[in-house]
């Protein structure tokens, strides 16, 4: 196709008054045969391909275009949104001049000599600046002051304006993000005092008003700062067990004061702890005053770690000697000062091992050493994070929690609560974390149409599950007590509960043949063998559980064999079968080899007749049949139902014969009849017997008797009464 045509047959197409039926009808006049129209059908194709490749460039090319218009809405909206804030915060500043202004001009209206409270209240920072000024000491009432002017505005946080000594150190706005999705959440509104921070959502109804949203002391919060990933920066997250929040700052110098102000703040508040522990330590008696009885014997710590509680000092122990022993643990040591925040931030990163080993070190620093009133104090603080530790390993190990990954992936929350010393607690949670995976990969196994399919992959799923727990509980409780063994035992019997459940629904609650049934149950005791490998052996629970299932199995095939020979019985003729063709006989003789009985070849006669009844055949197939299977299915507590059953189903064909032998007067067909009998207590019985006793381990004496019984009342046919 030439680039003129091709553009002339584009310029038609593209037209305005471009009618589809017209061009059409011109085209089939113009054209002089098929060849023309496949000609231009083609042109046409190509002009529709090379269209349809100009129309996907321009897609992409528009689409990287709508994705950098995007990137830059994005910008110019922030950017319009801190000029926003700007401009908020410059109207809140001067909203707040007059407040400041107030408690002056009351003081000189009352006459206050010499402008005392005016000077007492000092500088005052606006609510939205950067820093309060710094409080000196014995001049609280400015920072005092402005602590309450601010939190005037704050609803819902009164208490703090009752608390002795409590100052504000740094305010201002920050923007709360969703820690998963980053996406906004709210404004909020920081305050900073000497021992707490105080978040504060905006009130969009009352300008310069917040409501109080949450309070968090110091020596529980840990600040982590968040690299700039544009456009989200100027970010910082404040980590408290057990959750987390993410601010962001105006811009990086406000995020830098933040960042600093509260590690300061922090250091602050510690420093000051420790000066009051010495205080304490110096100001406590070294003798005590006439009368007075024995020192208080301190009180036992509660940090799981510690093996065995220390002796108490003696009651007559001298107090330099009590005193030489507080002073004898120092805890002055850095990484003790700073264990508690080093803990809360290990337990917020998710860095369990850390948090464990931080613990560790701390017991075998305290191992044999006093307990003063410090090491309480530490000891208390500790054991909180021991116990927010814990919840969050319980929350690892928890149902709810994603099950992938296998038992291997509960192993590091396993290992870190043996660690804690609670053993106990890990192996009920491992186990139930397990019973849900177990129970999970049950439920979403595909039903097949074919059963004995859906038991392989049940089995395979099942099977698999407990052998890989069975290995990974090994790993984890090798060290401990045997108790937790027991423990897995038990669950291991509750798990193969859960799964001779689903097996017996689709097994033997959608009747299934008994041959089917038999297969799934073999299939199912090979793989049970399989926990052998580890020393577990199952086997009798699995029996145990499906004794009911497979008797009530039994019992139903029992009774559709007796329905199906009892109707055969009704129409029985005693004649002789004619199977028409060499290969329907060579068929039958094979049936019978494979079921037992070998001298089939005696009751064959000439061409294709075989000197039995077509009855006696059909009930000598089905009986043996139905004894391979349940033989299968054998279990010793089975074996007088099994036993039962198979008289009752021989019983319906031998009284049939008896009465038949009875009450026959034809010389030839009585005969016949005779064979038949003959045929059925020399051949078919042995062979149940034989194969009864080859399979279950023992002889049957009930059959003996039976096949006795039969033959006396054959031999001496006397009575004509129907016994059916």
């Amino acid at each position: 196709m030439s680039d003129s045509g091709a553009s002339r047959l584009r310029r038609q197409l593209e037209s305005g008054g471009f009618e589809a039926r017209l061009y059409v009808k011109q085209l089939s006049q113009q054209s002089d045969g098929d060849r023309d129209l496949q000609e231009h059908r083609q042109r046409v194709q190509a002009l529709a391909e090379e269209t349809a490749q100009n129309l996907k460039r321009n897609v992409y090319q528009n689409y990287r275009q709508f994705i950098e218009t995007a990137r830059e809405i994005s910008y110019l909206e922030s950017e319009m949104y801190q000029l926003s804030h700007l401009l908020t915060e410059q109207k809140s500043r001067l909203e707040s001049i007059p407040l400041a202004l107030l408690p002056a001009a009351a003081g000189a209206a009352a006459g206050a000599p010499g402008g005392e409270d005016a000077a007492a209240a000092g500088p005052r920072a606006p609510p939205g600046g950067p820093r309060a000024p710094a409080p000196v000491p014995g001049e609280d009432a400015g920072p005092r002051r402005t602590l309450t002017t601010l939190l005037e505005k704050v609803e819902g946080c009164r208490a703090l304006l009752e608390a002795p000594g409590q100052r504000l150190v740094y305010n201002g706005d920050l923007v709360e993000y969703e820690a998963d999705h980053m996406a906004q959440l709210q404004r909020v509104h920081g305050f900073l005092m000497s021992d707490c921070l105080l978040v504060a959502t905006w009130l969009p109804q009352r300008r310069g008003a917040y409501r109080y949203d949450a309070l968090y002391p110091l020596d529980g919060l840990a600040v982590v700062n968040v690299k700039d990933n544009p456009p989200m920066k100027d970010m910082f997250k404040l980590l408290m067990f057990p959750e987390s929040r993410i601010f962001q700052a105006e811009n990086a110098k406000v995020k830098r004061e933040w960042l600093e102000v509260l590690e300061e703040t922090k250091r602050a508040l510690g420093e000051r702890r420790r000066r009051a522990q010495a205080q304490e330590a110096a100001a406590a008696p070294r003798a005590p005053g006439p009368g007075s009885g024995p020192s208080p014997k301190p009180a036992r710590g509660t940090n799981p770690f510690e093996a065995e509680a220390q002796a108490q000092p003696p009651a007559d122990r001298a107090p330099e000697e009590e005193q030489e022993e507080e002073e004898s643990v120092d805890l002055s040591l850095e990484w003790i000062q700073e264990l508690p925040e080093d803990l809360d931030v290990c337990i917020a990163q998710r860095d369990f091992e850390g948090a464990v080993d931080l613990l560790d070190k701390l017991s075998r620093y305290l191992e044999d050493k006093p307990r003063p009133p410090a090491v309480r104090e530490l000891r208390a603080r500790v054991d909180e994070r021991v116990r927010q530790l814990t919840d969050v390993l319980v929350f690892e190990l928890s149902p709810d929690r994603s099950l992938r990954g296998g038992p291997r992936a509960t192993r590091r929350a396993v290992s870190q609560l043996i660690r804690l010393g609670q053993a106990t607690k890990a192996c009920e949670l491992f186990l139930r974390n397990r019973a849900a995976a177990v129970h999970t990969a049950i439920r979403q196994l595909r039903i097949e149409g074919a059963t004995l399919l859906y038991i392989h992959k049940l089995c395979h799923v099942f099977f698999t599950s407990l052998l890989e727990t069975a290995r990974e509980f090994e790993t984890d409780f090798a060290g401990t007590d045997s108790g937790c063994y027991s423990a897995f035992v038990v669950w291991a019997r509750a798990a193969m509960g859960m799964f001779v459940d689903a097996f017996s629904k689709q097994v033997f609650d959608s009747k299934e043949s008994l041959s089917t049934a038999a297969e799934c149950v073999k299939v199912a005791k090979e793989h049970c063998q399989q926990l052998g490998e580890i020393g577990l052996d199952l086997t009798f629970v699995v029996h145990a559980l499906l004794v009911r299932d497979i008797r009530g199995a039994l019992h139903s095939y029992k009774e559709i064999i007796i329905e199906a020979t009892k109707h055969r019985n009704s129409e029985e003729m005693w004649r002789r079968m004619n199977l028409m063709t060499p290969e329907a006989l060579g068929k039958l003789r094979e049936e019978m080899r494979s079921c037992g009985v070998g001298d089939f070849e005696q009751y064959t006669g000439d061409d294709c007749w075989v000197n039995l009844s077509y009855t006696v055949v059909a009930f000598t197939k089905q009986t043996l049949g139905f004894l391979e299977e349940a033989l299968k299915l054998y279990l010793p507590e089975l074996h007088t139902a099994l036993l039962e059953s198979l008289v009752e189903v021989i019983l319906v064909a031998v009284r049939h014969v008896d009465y038949s032998l009875r009450c026959e007067q034809d010389p030839e067909r009585k005969a016949f009849i005779r064979q038949n009998a003959s045929f059925l207590y020399e051949t078919v019985l042995p062979v149940v017997e034989k194969r009864f006793e080859e399979g279950v381990g023992k002889p049957a004496k009930q059959l003996q008797d039976l096949r006795n019984t039969s033959r006396l009342v054959r031999v001496n046919p006397e009575s004509t009464t129907s016994v059916v």
